[in-house]
Formats: C-alpha cells, sequence, structure tokens
C-alpha cells in the first residue's frame, strides 16, 4: 500500500516536470509566433512607389510594392537592474542570431531600450532606465513632439519634455514613439500622463509619464530590426559628404 502510494506521488511529479518542461516549450513557440505577427503588423511595413519601373524591352510599368520594414526577434532576458542610474538588460541573444547594435528592444507592453553591445550569443540593451537614454516621443492622439528621458529615481515613471504649452495634454493620454524614428517601430508604446507642470523657463511643459513596461518584473523581449537601416544610412552619409 505504502510502495503504491509512493510509485502514485513520483507518477504525479514526474507529469508536473514534463507539463512544465511543455509548457515553457509552447511559451516559447508563442513568443517566435508573435515576433512573426509584429513584423506583419501594417504599422511595420512600408509601400515603395516604383512607378518607372523599365525593363529591357523599354516598356514602363506602374507597380506598388509593400516591404516588411521591421522584423521581431524574441528574446528571453537574463539580466536587468532597475535602481542604478545607468541601467541595463542582458537577451539571450547575439551577432549569431542577427542581433546589432543601436537596434531597438520592444516588450508585449512597450519600449524597452536599444541594443549597445553584442557578443555571438548575447546583447546589452540600454534601459530606458538609464540617465543617457533619449527617444523621440509624441502623444498617441497626434499632437507634440518631445523628448523622453529618466531621471535616475523612481523607476516607475519618465519624463517627457518639449510638449509645447500650446498642445492639450491630459492625465491618462497615451505617450508612444514617433514616426519620425530610425530605429523605433512608429506608435510603439512607451507609457500614459501621469502628471504635467510647466517648465518656468521654456514655452514647453515637463510631463511625469507611467511606464507601460513593469521593469521589475519583464522577462522576455522582441529585438527590432528595421530592415531600411542600411539605406538610411548610406544616404545620411552621403548627405553629410556634400
Amino acid at each position: 500500500m505504502i510502495s503504491g502510494e509512493i510509485a502514485g506521488n513520483i507518477d504525479r511529479r514526474v507529469n508536473n516536470v514534463e507539463e512544465y518542461f511543455t509548457l515553457k516549450e509552447e511559451n516559447k513557440k508563442l513568443r517566435d509566433q508573435n515576433a512573426l505577427l509584429l513584423s506583419l503588423i501594417p504599422s511595420g511595413s512600408i509601400t515603395a512607389d516604383t512607378i518607372s519601373n523599365i525593363f529591357k524591352d523599354t516598356a514602363y510599368i506602374d507597380s506598388v510594392k509593400k516591404y516588411l520594414q521591421y522584423q521581431y526577434l524574441s528574446a528571453k532576458i537574463i539580466s536587468n537592474s532597475v535602481f542604478l542610474p545607468q541601467n541595463y538588460l542582458t537577451l539571450h541573444r547575439g551577432s549569431g542570431q542577427g542581433v546589432l547594435p543601436n537596434m531597438a528592444v520592444v516588450g508585449t507592453d512597450g519600449l524597452i531600450g536599444t541594443v549597445v553591445g553584442v557578443s555571438d550569443n548575447m546583447s546589452l540593451v540600454m534601459s530606458l532606465l538609464h540617465k543617457q537614454s533619449k527617444v523621440i516621443a509624441v502623444l498617441k492622439k497626434g499632437s507634440g513632439l518631445g523628448e523622453i528621458s529618466w531621471d535616475g529615481n523612481d523607476p516607475r515613471f519618465l519624463t517627457l519634455r518639449k510638449i509645447p504649452k500650446t498642445v492639450v495634454v491630459k492625465k491618462g493620454d497615451e505617450v508612444v514613439s514617433s514616426p519620425y524614428s530610425d530605429k523605433f517601430p512608429p506608435s510603439t508604446r512607451i507609457g500614459w500622463v501621469e502628471e504635467v507642470r510647466q517648465d518656468q523657463e521654456t514655452n514647453t511643459y515637463i510631463i511625469k509619464v507611467k511606464t507601460a513596461v513593469d521593469f521589475s518584473n519583464v522577462q522576455h523581449a522582441y529585438v527590432v530590426k528595421n530592415q531600411l537601416t542600411d539605406e538610411i544610412e548610406k544616404i545620411k552619409s552621403k548627405q553629410i559628404k556634400e
């Protein structure tokens, strides 16, 4: 009787372990599927106007082709800090998986930071909770263009500056990444307006923003590759030389 109970307990524990690893694998598959779906959303694509394609027979064909501008790679966060003046995260993805410096990193809840260093299988990410982090941001409702930074104090809040006083800003307004960024996908959530006060030295607001991402509990992320980065850098370099 006792040996039967012991055997039953062992079977239950084995089943629990098997279920744990099965669930872990299913979660990984789900994150990979999410990465693919994120790559396919409309805001992640760009339409190229190729009105005058010239073929060998000199015929002109009008065509519009859509490209996926952003690719998302799922990654596990293996270390993270939130209470230092300069906070970083480490991802279990590196150059061997296509990660490069200056790529954006986002989570399911919103923007996390920027890749600043890579090894073969690891990458270092400068968190939004870093005093040198600067991100161009806008109010999702369609007005205001400002800059998000962190003052090094409470990891639950960021600061949005440079929004002109002509813009109507209310508590609860959503703050997202700018459509003019060449790094972050447009309209990636950053947080929500918590408090608005006037900057006494300029004609702008200083806005306290509650982070969309819970940085103290984030475990998984997506590294974002802008497919047009090389082309953007090439044209910038050409302009500088001229």
